[in-house]
């Protein structure tokens, strides 16, 4: 006789919410903590398991996601209406959850790399017209388009010319924050290995600066890094003539690659979660923790950032950092969200997003604490700030707003070469130069939508399998695409508009 499901699902022995495994109708038993629900409950919901006095705490992965704001029984929904967010303190503990903890051995992976002539490793062989200016996206645009469709015939391995432009470069101060932002991001993006050849592409009188930029972001000009601008060209159709002649010489070259393989530690993962729901916590995000606890034992490296969408679960980082001033450095960059909020007039807990909400989703601090569960278990090495090279092997952490495209373009810029990004409502999110990969939480989203979808998280919660073997499900899909297989959001060519 097969044994029913539990109608919910219990994180943590200290929580006193539950979540409900699919929708529960009012006055069903949930048998499992000995309740009867009071309300209807969508799936992904939270329930009171014990009556709640007003002010006191609300659990949930055993840390608290927020503050009663009146009575709640037992057996209530808990969800917007009846939680509220209030002060309280953290234990930081810098360090103190630091471990040479290592998953089971295993034998040093690989994947077919491109291994560029200065030893930098490609996943992807595109070339790239970048924009210094919002004034030369259209031009950089145009010569792009050309080699759509069979302009590539003759050149099999190259995987497509695209346009990186931006709306901004001009109008601006050359010496605030913002400014080294952009250059650092644009630097990043010339740098990136999986550009086989780079057309930087200006007006000629703007603000960012082809010299500013190639000195400022150690850059240098070859056969493979050209520049123009429109002005010296003689304007928009012979900067377009200009600037596919300088495409076509790059491209014959840029053809010339062979896959090899190489070591899995060459990888640098981007992690992300977007249109996320009760269930990113639950499932894709431990589970991409647990292919990152795969891929740092292997020497890799894995980027996680969206500062304001760790808030409230720093306290979980911190005590992982190998040293002090890693540590601070993460409690610097919260403090300067903090301040960045409070001088616009706005809070931290303006997240979740009304997607997030009627997924399950209700304070910023219940978020983060799911999202943090993508940097898996091992030591966090480095704080970076937006767009810095990322130099670290291992887990480290980016300084990145929680808009997805922001965030990514951040750590693309950083050198990531590859992306991992967790999904509960449907992301279709892609990110040329670099593959991304989508992880569904949830079995019906990902039927729903499954031509976006790269693998079914949700099957954990099915009783499938368990976190830990999707894991390394999803490390060997990482593998994989790496050596060159297409992820969804490629098929459908997406990632020309996403650079942020």
């Amino acid at each position: 006789m097969q044994i029913p499901k539990p109608l919910t699902i219990r994180l943590n022995d200290s929580d006193n919410v539950v979540v409900a495994r699919g929708d529960v109708i009012a006055g069903t038993e949930i048998p499992e903590e000995q309740i009867v629900c009071l309300d209807q409950i969508s799936s992904g919901h939270k329930i009171a398991t014990s009556d709640l006095k007003a002010g006191e705490s609300i659990r949930k992965y055993g840390q608290i996601i927020g503050f009663a704001s009146r009575e709640i029984r037992a057996g209530e929904h808990v969800h917007l209406h009846n939680i509220e967010i209030k002060e309280f303190d953290r234990d930081y503990a810098i360090g103190a959850d630091v471990t040479d903890k290592r998953v089971a051995e295993i034998e040093p992976a690989t994947f077919k790399g491109i291994v560029r002539e200065d030893g930098r490793i490609a996943t992807r062989n595109y070339i790239g017209i970048i924009s210094t200016v919002n004034c030369s996206a259209s031009v950089s645009k145009f010569i792009a388009e050309y080699f759509r469709g069979e302009a590539l015939a003759d050149f099999p391995d190259v995987d497509g010319v695209v346009a990186i432009s931006h709306g901004t470069g001009c109008a601006c101060s050359t010496s605030d924050e913002n400014f080294e932002f952009l250059l650092n991001t644009i630097a990043g993006y010339a740098r990136h290995p999986n550009f086989a050849g780079i057309l930087l592409v200006a007006l000629g009188c703007e603000a960012m600066q082809i010299d500013t930029l190639i000195q400022r972001g150690n850059l240098k000009k070859s056969p493979f890094f050209q520049t123009m601008t429109i002005q010296n060209s003689g304007g928009t159709r012979k900067s377009l003539q200009e600037g596919i002649e300088r495409i076509r010489s790059i491209l014959p070259q840029a053809n010339k690659v062979e896959r090899q393989p190489v070591s899995a530690a060459h990888l640098k993962l981007g992690l992300q979660c977007g249109g996320s729901d009760a269930y990113s916590g639950i499932t894709a995000n431990p589970a991409l923790g647990g292919a990152v606890d795969i891929l740092v034992q292997q020497g890799g490296t894995a980027i996680l950032g969206e500062t304001p969408e760790i808030y409230g679960a720093e306290h979980l980082l911190t005590r992982r950092a190998v040293s002090r001033v890693v540590g601070q450095k993460l409690i610097d960059r919260i403090r300067w969200w903090e301040t960045y909020t409070t001088m616009h007039n706005a809070k931290m807990d303006n997240n979740p997003s009304p997607g997030n909400k009627d997924g399950g989703l209700t304070t910023i601090l219940e978020k983060s604490l799911g999202a943090v569960a993508k940097g898996g278990t091992t030591r966090l090495i480095e704080v970076y700030k937006y767009a810095q090279p990322v130099t670290a092997k291992g887990l480290v952490f980016m300084d990145t707003p929680g808009y997805d495209p922001v965030s990514l373009t951040g750590m693309v810029a950083g050198g990531a070469n590859i992306i991992a990004f967790t999904t509960g409502r449907g992301s279709v999110y892609g990110c040329k130069p670099v593959p991304s990969i989508k992880l569904a939480t949830n079995s019906p989203m990902y039927t729903h939508m499954q031509d976006d979808m790269d693998i079914n998280c949700g099957e954990t919660i099915d009783g499938k399998t368990t976190v830990a073997e999707m894991g390394d499900r999803i490390f060997r899909f990482i593998l994989q695409v790496a050596s060159g297989e297409k992820t969804r959001s490629e098929i459908h060519g997406i990632g020309n508009d996403e650079f942020v």
